[in-house]
């Protein structure tokens, strides 16, 4: 059977879903996540790309890029393929440590942008790993809601699209769009 041709372009913006062999975990500890975060950036110097946003979960991982000279493909499996030898050598394991091909889908527009960054970043809350987006330590949200934090994403394409006082305007889009308090109380 064939796959499917993805649309690339240079500019083009995609979320990026991809999930651990079986729905098993990707990340085991603290240095796992670490691990994959620094493949991103030295991807970013690689084969450059803007990362808008993600979410680290423990069985599958949400990226937000921005493509410039290389497509999601080349992207993707520059981060993958190394992360899945560290995980196999790391855990004693041999086979696929993905399941299947990654999923991108195109982000084709500023509402689709910041709709799709909002649900990643409430993707630990939904998934009951934390109460409020702000706590889970494997997330861009942070750098949404705080002037000047430190992170590898760029948060310049979704925030200038809120207008005076983006990061107050994207918490309060987060938690109102998505009706966290409802979430919360089902924890």
């Amino acid at each position: 059977m064939t796959r499917n041709h993805r649309v690339w372009y240079p500019g083009a913006i995609y979320h990026i879903t991809a999930r651990g062999n079986r729905k098993n975990n990707l990340f085991r500890d603290r240095k796992d996540f670490i691990h994959y975060l620094g493949l991103v950036q030295r991807a970013k110097e690689k084969t450059p790309f803007t990362l808008h946003s993600y979410c680290l979960m423990p069985n599958h991982v949400h990226l937000i890029i921005g493509t410039l000279d290389n497509s999601p493909s080349d992207i993707i499996h520059y981060i993958h393929s190394i992360y899945a030898r560290y995980f196999n050598r790391k855990y004693n394991y041999v086979g696929h440590v993905f399941q299947d091909r990654y999923y991108a889908k195109l982000i084709n527009n500023s509402k689709q942008l910041i709709d799709t960054s909002s649900y990643i970043h409430l993707n630990p809350v939904k998934s009951k790993y934390s109460k409020q987006p702000e706590d889970y330590h494997w997330s861009s949200y942070k750098s949404f809601i705080t002037a000047g934090y430190k992170s590898i994403v760029d948060t310049q394409k979704i925030l200038s699209n809120l207008g005076d006082h983006p990061y107050e305007k994207y918490k309060f889009y987060v938690e109102t769009k998505f009706n966290i308090k409802d979430w919360n109380q089902r924890i």
